[in-house]
């Protein structure tokens, strides 16, 4: 890593509401402990993970969404994928950021790495 000012990063996870509830104990156990080897190596390669760990979000059906037009129950788009959870990061390696976030990759049906300008 350099001494670079370090750039904020937000890892947003998508999902699918009906893959989710078909895994079984043991699947989801499993994805968690690569959550847990990610933030570790987030961690060991120099990036800082600014909340500790990866921010779980509940099911799109608890969410409400706010419009100019009115209120309504339920996630914020019209679409399977959800967002389920996020990470925050800062790190002044992007490059170094995409290569750790192919570990979650292995578990996620992808990461979306976006910068806070």
């Amino acid at each position: 890593m350099t001494g670079a000012q370090k750039t904020r990063y937000y890892l947003l996870i998508p999902n699918v509401e009906a893959e989710w509830q078909a895994k079984t104990e043991e699947e989801r156990d499993a994805l968690f402990a690569v959550h847990e080897k990610f933030a570790a190596l987030l961690d060991e390669r120099g990036h800082t993970n600014l909340r500790g760990y990866g921010a779980a979000l509940a099911v799109p059906s608890t969410a409400v969404t706010v419009r100019e037009s009115g209120i309504t129950d339920g996630p914020y788009t019209e679409s399977a994928e959800h967002l389920a959870g996020l990470y925050v990061v800062e790190s002044d390696d992007r490059d170094d950021l995409v290569e750790c976030c192919k570990l979650l990759a292995t578990v996620e049906s992808a990461i979306e790495i976006r910068s806070a300008d």
